[in-house]
C-alpha cells in the first residue's frame, strides 16, 4: 500500500474528495518501518494517516463523516459503500450510512480512494489522470515483487518488534494501585458496576409465559444481535449518552461501551439492518430496522423501547429464529443483552457454535426445533406466549408448548442444546458468573490482597 501510494503521489493522483480514508494497522510496528522506509509520509499525502492501531475501521470505531457528506446521501438515499482490508464487511457494521463494505487489501483499498467509486473495473479502468491527463490504472502503480521484498527485506527488523512488544510486559515498572479495589464512578459510561448478579439474573428461569421479543429469519449475525459500530445520536444508545452529557462527538462505538451495560445494553437488537417478522406493514412485508411489537396490545415501537416495556412488566422473554444463528464475531453482548432483557430461551433451526456456548454463558437456554420444523411451519405470528417442559440434559428432548391467542394449544418437541453435562450445571447455576460466584464461596477461599 505505501509503495502504491508513493507511485501515485509521483503521478499527481490525489484521493477523492468525498473519500473518508482512514489508516489502522493491527500493531505500532507497522509504523516504525513505514517511517524508515519512507512510506508513512506516502500515505499519509493521500489521506491514511495513522488514526489508532488494531480494531478500528471493521469495528465501526474509524470516526464520523463529514457532516455535509452525511446529510447528503441522507437527502438522496445514496448508495454508499466501503473498502476496507479489515476481517469484518456485515450490513452497517463499517458506518450506519455505508449500505455495503467490500475486503480487499490494503493497497486495493488506497486504489479505491484514489477512484472514489467501486462502480468500474479495477483491473482496466482509470484510478485517475496524471499531471499530463494521461490515464492511470492499476498496473501502472501496483508494485512489483521484488520492490517489495526489497523493503521488507531493508526496513522490517526483529528489532523493531522487540522495541514495541517488551516493555508490554514489564510489569516491574508499573505504578501499582492502593486499593484492589475498582473505584466506580457513577457517571462513566464506559465502566460501571456489572449487574449479572442482581434482579432477573439472579431469578430461576422458570421458562413459563415467555413472549417473544422477535421472531428472526436465518442467518441472525452477532451485529444483529448487538452491533459494535458507531453510535449515532438518534439510537437509543445516543439518546442516553445524550442525557449523560456526552457530546455526539465523544458517543464513539458500542464496542468502547461494553464496560457499561446500560450503554451497551441498548445495543441489543439495534441493528438497523434487522428483520423482526412480527413487525409487518400494511401489505405483510416485513419491516426493516430495530422494531419490535409489544403484546398483546399490538404496539410497534423501537426495540429499545419495547424491552425496556417488558422489563418494566417482568415479562420473560423468548426468541425464535430460522438457521445458523448468532454467526459472526463470537461478541460477548451478543449473548448479555437479550439475557439482561429478560430473554430465557432461543429457539432456532440452528446456532453457531460459539454463539450458543455464550448464551449458556449468560444462562439463556438453547433449543433447536427437529429437522423440518420451522416457524413458518409451526405459523408463529408474535401472539403467542411459550412454556418449555422437560429436564434439561444433554441430548434431551423438551417439550415448548405454544399457547396461540385463539386459546388453542400446541406442543412442539425440541432439542436441548446444552451439550454437556457442565454446560447443564453452568446454566443451572445461572451462567458462568453465577457458577464461579457460588463455586468460591462453597470452596470457603478467603480473598487476599
Amino acid at each position: 500500500a505505501g509503495l502504491l501510494a508513493k507511485k501515485a503521489n509521483e503521478l499527481g493522483l490525489l484521493r477523492k474528495p468525498w473519500v473518508k480514508s482512514s489508516f489502522a494497522p493491527g500493531s505500532k510496528v507497522a509504523r516504525l518501518y513505514l517511517e524508515e522506509a519512507g512510506l508513512l509520509p506516502e500515505l499519509e499525502k493521500l489521506g491514511f494517516g495513522i488514526v489508532a492501531y488494531a480494531c478500528t475501521t471493521c469495528n465501526g470505531m474509524s470516526g464520523a463523516l463529514d457532516p455535509k457528506i452525511q446529510q447528503e446521501i441522507i437527502d438522496r438515499d445514496l448508495y454508499a459503500t466501503a473498502v476496507l482490508s479489515g476481517n469484518r464487511n456485515f450490513d452497517g457494521r463499517i458506518h450506519p450510512y455505508a449500505k455495503q463494505a467490500f475486503l480487499a487489501s490494503p493497497a486495493l483499498v488506497v486504489a479505491y480512494a484514489i477512484a472514489g467509486t467501486v462502480r468500474f473495473d479495477i483491473e482496466k479502468d482509470a484510478l485517475g489522470y496524471d499531471r499530463d491527463g494521461n490515464p492511470v490504472t492499476l498496473k501502472d502503480l501496483w508494485p512489483s515483487d521484488e520492490e517489495i521484498d526489497a523493503i521488507v527485506g531493508e526496513y522490517v527488523r526483529p528489532e523493531q518488534f522487540k522495541q514495541v512488544y517488551i516493555p508490554m510486559f514489564d510489569l516491574d515498572a508499573v505504578a501499582k494501585a492502593e486499593s484492589p479495589l475498582y473505584d466506580w464512578r457513577p457517571q462513566s459510561t464506559y465502566i460501571r458496576r456489572a449487574p449479572y448478579w442482581e434482579g432477573t439474573m439472579a431469578a430461576e428461569r422458570a421458562l413459563k409465559a415467555m413472549r417473544p421479543l422477535a421472531i428472526l429469519p436465518d442467518n441472525i449475525t452477532t451485529d444483529h444481535l448487538s452491533p459494535s459500530n458507531a453510535i449515532m445520536l438518534d439510537s437509543a444508545a445516543g439518546e442516553y449518552l445524550h442525557k449523560m452529557g456526552l457530546p455526539e462527538e465523544d458517543f464513539n462505538s458500542y464496542a468502547t461501551h461494553r464496560g457499561d451495560h446500560l450503554t451497551a445494553q441498548r445495543a441489543t437488537l439495534a441493528n438497523p439492518k434487522l428483520f423482526n417478522e412480527m413487525v409487518r406493514d400494511e401489505q405483510g412485508e416485513v419491516v426493516q430496522g430495530s422494531l419490535a411489537r409489544v403484546e398483546p396490545e399490538g404496539e410497534v415501537m423501537r426495540m429499545w423501547e419495547a424491552i425496556e416495556t417488558y422489563m418494566e412488566r417482568k415479562q420473560p422473554l423468548i426468541i425464535i429464529a430460522g438457521a445458523d444463528y448468532g454467526q459472526g464475531s463470537s461478541r460477548d453482548w451478543a449473548a448479555k443483552g437479550v439475557a439482561l432483557a429478560g430473554v430465557e430461551a432461543i429457539v432456532a433451526e440452528g446456532f453457531e457454535r460459539i454463539h450458543r456456548t455464550n448464551l449458556v454463558g449468560m444462562g439463556v437456554m438453547p433449543l433447536q426445533f427437529e429437522e423440518g420444523t420451522t416457524r413458518h411451519t409451526l405459523k408463529l405470528d408474535g401472539t403467542e406466549t411459550y412454556d418449555v417442559e422437560g429436564k434439561p440434559a444433554p441430548g434431551a428432548m423438551l417439550t415448548l408448548v405454544i399457547h396461540r391467542a385463539n386459546g388453542e394449544s400446541e406442543r412442539v418437541p425440541v432439542h436441548c442444546r446444552l451439550d454437556t453435562a457442565e454446560e447443564v450445571s453452568v446454566y443451572s447455576a445461572g451462567g458462568v458468573l453465577q457458577r464461579f460466584a457460588k463455586d468460591f464461596l462453597e470452596s470457603g477461599t478467603e480473598a487476599t490482597v
